[in-house]
């Protein structure tokens, strides 16, 4: 399993207010057992952000997508399926939430359709 220092490489232009919210999401993801309501917090915190005015740029849902392409440490079965299905569509399709919002949204992967979801896990 990759630490978070070799897995975040953000791309220029990322705020840099993402760095403890990702963080926060990873440690989340490779505490075990599983603390369902802590994860839940971090990935919300994730997509408040992205969703909010400062934080929906390119950059940052870039940055989101591709740190979650890397990070396997959710890929597994030790999470909540529920929880899979958010984390599996943020690095599918959230990177198209700038530069080809119709497929975001198509996808139901914009930061505030993710948000949505995610407060109801």
């Amino acid at each position: 399993m990759h630490t978070f220092e070799q897995l975040y490489r953000p791309p220029s232009g990322v705020d840099e207010s993402l760095r403890p919210l990702l963080e926060r999401l990873h440690k989340r993801l490779t505490f075990r057992p599983v603390d369902a309501p802590a994860l839940r917090s971090a990935i919300i915190g994730v997509l408040e952000f992205l969703a909010s005015p400062s934080g929906r740029t390119d950059a940052n849902c870039r940055a989101v997508d591709l740190f979650l392409t890397q990070d396997e440490a959710w890929d597994g079965d030790e999470l909540p399926e529920s929880f899979v299905e958010i984390l599996a569509d943020m690095s599918g399709a959230l990177h198209d939430t700038i530069s080809a919002s119709d497929i975001a949204a198509n996808f139901e992967s914009t930061p505030e359709q993710l948000l949505e979801r995610a407060r109801r896990l």
